[in-house]
């Protein structure tokens, strides 16, 4: 790696409104005061990061490079010249860790195919909060991200899913769009054994979180979590 190029520290994003104090060890704050050129989904969410954890810094003298759905293929490689120059850089996700469930793996490959040092730094993930939380198996585990929107679709998708579980003794994680989890949860439970186990993770880190872990014969019988909007992570371990 040369010493010439700077660093790219991998900075976690909030899941939410939280506490700073409560989310990001005070070192995040240390290394956000020295870099001036980041790579994030979205500049508002990006500056929003910095602004709490670090409200003295001059946001005026910040530069930032876009990487979501909208952004040219073509231009990524441009977005680390900053770090080629020697400048130290920040990739942020727009919500918990960068590269995890998240486009900036993209630029990550392009820094160690350039001999960039990468550094990520400890934060968030809905993802492994939920399994840490859910008392599934974390030994072997697999996410597989946004599952089939259409019904029929996505009986069939669970169904393999949970097949998949039994077999190798793999908790599946996923998640929905939030406006759809309510049906996803009732998918769930009209599509998987009721001995297979399903925990559903919702607002982690924030003053709503909620988790539970039941069979789905037990979650039949009490009343569903309204998940609305909030988002959630949805695990199943079949046994």
């Amino acid at each position: 790696m040369s010493a010439k190029h700077g660093i790219l520290y991998l900075i976690p994003n909030f899941l939410g409104p939280a506490e700073p104090g409560c989310v990001f060890p005070p070192y995040t704050a240390r290394v956000l005061k020295d870099i001036d050129y980041f790579i994030a989904e979205r500049e508002k969410a990006a500056r929003r990061l910095i602004k709490a954890l670090l409200p003295e810094k001059n946001q005026a003298r910040l530069h930032f490079f876009e990487l979501n759905r909208h952004t040219d293929p073509a231009e990524i490689k441009h977005f680390l010249n900053p770090l080629l120059a020697g400048h130290p850089m920040g990739l942020m996700s727009e919500a918990g860790l960068p590269g995890i469930a998240d486009p900036g793996a993209k630029i990550v490959h392009l820094a160690h195919c350039q001999g960039i040092r990468v550094k990520p730094l400890v934060g968030p993930s809905s993802i492994f909060l939920a399994l840490m939380a859910s008392g599934l198996n974390g030994q072997r585990f697999a996410f597989h991200g946004y599952l089939p929107v259409k019904t029929p679709q996505l009986s069939g998708h669970l169904r393999r899913l949970e097949s998949r579980s039994r077999r190798n003794n793999e908790t599946q994680i996923f998640i929905e769009t939030p406006y759809r989890n309510d049906k996803m949860l009732n998918i769930l439970l009209q599509t998987l054994h009721p001995d297979t186990l399903l925990c559903v993770a919702t607002d982690l880190t924030l003053e709503t979180e909620w988790i539970a872990t039941r069979r789905i014969a037990e979650w039949i019988k009490v009343p569903k979590p309204r998940l609305h909007k909030r988002p959630a992570v949805f695990l199943v371990l079949a046994e």
